[in-house]
């Protein structure tokens, strides 16, 4: 019997995670780098939205979100006044990427993959047989995400988004009970450190009554990230190597489909490595077929995200958006089926 070629993953987030346990359990030798370790804490708004059954399945993942918190509706504030809740057309899923990123990678382990923590891979070398999922391309302009969980804090909702001056941030419960407090900000020279960061720039850009109920809750510090975030893609990475995650291309926060995104395109890719591992395709089809199924699958909505973002962020446009939100005029279920 003809053996398998190996695979390399680089980048072990959720995407190249799932990709090498897909793999794995079909029998192809997959190594993953990780230039970190787990279990860890991660910026992120660790709320799935649009996960289909079907990638769900193909990857496996029903048993890493059996006690993630579902959320069917949200809630929209501008400068702390809520607007009209929407209920979402599918129950999105709140789990810590702490948890979540742990379990995939053991159970990658355990299928017979090989997981380097610790290592970083040179991007520049593109060898057949490597995957790329390692996040973010670096883009600018860059601006700042920042992340904490807090406990002994009630939601009006399942979900609330706050908007503000060249912000917005996410409140939703994850599995372990408490709630995550996930934002994106235009940069400010503030200086405070750790947790107290958050809470500064909540203040800066308008949201001192969201700063006030983080303040009277209980802020959990070793949860605290920071990282340099760019606003998202309009379209996905070249096919001049295999792009997985947000490598391939990152979508706006506000639509809560990053996480989905990422199990999304490493679903996609999982065929065409086997494919090349087992000798049924070249490297180059393989590229390219992947790179061609995440341009039909991803295209319409990075286009869409990045057209609405700037309601999102900007104040003349936010005050557009609650306007249309108060008179109904917002279409939110074709909006989520175009970003979802």
């Amino acid at each position: 019997m003809k053996s398998l070629l190996p695979l390399e993953i680089v980048g072990g987030g959720l995407a190249g995670l799932s990709a090498g346990l897909a793999l794995s359990r079909a029998g192809v030798p997959v190594t993953v780098f990780e230039a970190g370790a787990y279990p860890r804490h991660r910026v992120c708004g660790e709320f799935i939205a649009g996960l289909d059954d079907r990638t769900a399945a193909s990857l496996g993942m029903g048993e890493f979100l059996a006690d993630a918190r579902p959320h069917r509706s949200v809630t929209y504030h501008l400068r702390g006044r809520p607007m009209r809740p929407f209920a979402l057309p599918a129950p999105a899923w709140g789990i810590s990427r702490h948890a979540l990123d742990a379990r995939v990678a053991r159970a990658f382990v355990s299928a017979g993959g090989i997981l380097r923590t610790d290592t970083r891979v040179p991007e520049g070398e593109t060898p057949p047989g490597r995957v790329f999922a390692a996040g973010r391309k670096r883009k600018g302009p860059f601006w700042v995400g920042l992340k904490v969980h807090v406990r002994n804090l009630a939601l009006v909702n399942d979900f609330e988004v706050h908007l503000g001056d060249r912000a917005y941030v996410g409140l939703s419960n994850v599995e372990t009970g408490a709630v995550n407090v996930c934002g994106i900000f235009a940069q400010r020279p503030l200086e405070p450190r750790g947790a107290d960061l958050i809470l500064s720039y909540l203040a800066a850009s308008g949201l001192g009554a969201l700063a006030d109920r983080l303040r009277a809750a209980q802020v959990d510090p070793a949860t605290f990230c920071v990282t340099a975030a760019p606003l998202g893609d309009r379209r996905v990475s070249g096919s001049d190597r295999v792009w997985i995650g947000d490598a391939c291309a990152s979508i706006p926060p506000f639509t809560g489909n990053g996480l989905a995104m990422a199990l999304q395109g490493a679903a996609l890719a999982v065929e065409p490595l086997r494919a090349y591992s087992s000798g049924r395709a070249s490297w180059g089809e393989s590229v390219r077929a992947i790179a061609d199924s995440q341009r039909r699958r991803f295209g319409r909505r990075l286009l869409v995200a990045s057209l609405l973002h700037p309601f999102f962020l900007e104040p003349r446009r936010q005050s557009v958006l609650a306007a249309l939100v108060r008179f109904r005029l917002v279409p939110f279920r074709a909006f989520y089926a175009a970003l979802h």
